[in-house]
């Protein structure tokens, strides 16, 4: 298991010469890299393989015009391996096509083992004089006793410098936490951001809501300033610095929600939401992607698989939310503003959000019985599986 560690850094005047340009360097190669692929496919019909991106980067170096490049070996290295990840993530529809790099945005470098030295817990980086400060924040963690594979060193556009290290380790034993003994089902919603099978509600923080006044008034005061100017990029960096105050609000809210369930049940079940077709939604595309369900979904998986525990996700066309957790009666229509239904067929009185939760669970124990997909066909053989609350399930009973 590879485990990262991301800090606050603090470099040098100096260091902070040397890391842009760096910065600069590795901008550069992304996109002049990038702008060759796209030229050589579109008139050649031909794509570009790791190793042509490496010959080519040895002939920039070597025309005359790109000397400086020499200064910077293995981050360019990495940034040919990021564009080569990215175009095989593009190609298997996991992530839309690279785009260019602007000097504007976040700035980042990756370090290899042979670019940088980790010794008694300090960090010296190729070609920068004397150790890059950071804040240690882990007292569990003896930093000296850690032997990191890569080191990432990155700026955001407030002027926030970190230093993400990264560490492999063997198994996770160590770190199993005890059976909690229960099982919880989770329907997520921007109502309430997640509402378990036993009735528990997470409120939703709507961080965005919370301070879009402030963000306007600072991007009021971006917008009149001159381009190019230094009063404009110190209102630029006022408006950077809002967007990391929610971003980083928003992960601490989502880290302590999905490690409270993860150490609260040993099997959570969720539904696998289309966050990217949901966010088409005009009206709910701002409050959807305030909500961070992707990010909470990636938080449980990797959680659970650190701390010994399940995670189980359901078919995302199961109708959780107009099914009848006690009998089984699917309704024709729920429209997304009823809060509260009864069932035509046995006269229970729903709470929709905890209604789903328990079809999410109900259905999650058939995956676990029968180690495949939910499918509709199934869904009435597992009504009888959860009724208030979440009961063990043999899966002969389970099974189609």
């Amino acid at each position: 298991m590879r485990t990262a560690y991301k800090m606050r850094a603090y470099p040098t005047p100096e260091q902070v010469a040397g890391l842009n340009r760096t910065f600069g360097c590795v901008r550069l190669i992304w996109n002049t890299v990038l702008a060759w692929r796209h030229a050589r496919y579109h008139t050649e019909g031909r794509k570009t393989s790791y190793a042509e991106t490496d010959r080519y980067l040895t002939q920039l170096k070597r025309d005359g015009e790109h000397d400086f490049l020499y200064e910077v070996s293995v981050p360019l290295q990495q940034t040919l391996r990021h564009q080569y990840t990215a175009f095989m993530n593009f190609f298997a529809g996991r992530a839309r096509y690279p785009r260019f790099k602007s000097r504007h945005g976040k700035q980042a470098a990756a370090y290899t083992r042979s670019a940088f030295r980790w010794r008694d817990g300090r960090l010296h980086l190729g070609k920068l004089d004397g150790p890059l400060e950071f804040v240690w924040s882990w007292p569990d963690v003896d930093p000296a006793t850690l032997n990191p594979t890569t080191v990432t060193v990155s700026r955001d556009p407030d002027g926030r410098w970190y230093v993400s290290i990264a560490v492999d380790t063997e198994g996770n034993d160590g770190e199993q936490l005890p059976p909690a003994g229960r099982m919880i089902g989770v329907d997520l919603g921007v109502k309430d951001f997640a509402v378990t099978s036993n009735g528990d509600r997470v409120a939703n923080p709507r961080l965005l809501d919370r301070k879009a006044r402030n963000l306007a008034r600072y991007q009021r005061r971006m917008a009149h300033k001159e381009r190019g100017s230094n009063n404009r990029a110190k209102a630029k960096a006022k408006v950077a610095r809002a967007h990391r105050k929610m971003r980083d609000a928003r992960q601490d809210f989502l880290h302590r929600v999905s490690t409270r369930m993860v150490r609260q049940a040993d099997t959570i079940l969720i539904e696998d939401l289309n966050v990217r077709g949901m966010v088409r939604n005009r009206s709910l595309a701002k409050a959807i992607s305030d909500c961070g369900w992707g990010s909470f979904r990636r938080m449980l998986e990797y959680k659970a698989a650190k701390y010994g525990r399940r995670l189980i996700v359901i078919d995302r066309w199961y109708p959780s939310s107009k099914t009848c957790s006690r009998c089984g009666h699917l309704l024709a229509e729920l429209s997304l503003s009823t809060r509260h239904w009864t069932c035509p067929g046995c006269l229970t009185r729903h709470d929709r959000d905890i209604n789903a939760a328990k079809n999410i669970l109900a259905a999650g124990l058939a995956v676990s019985a029968c180690g495949a997909d939910v499918r509709h066909s199934g869904y009435s053989r597992v009504r009888s599986a959860v009724k208030q609350e979440a009961q063990p399930v043999r899966a002969g009973t389970l099974c189609p």
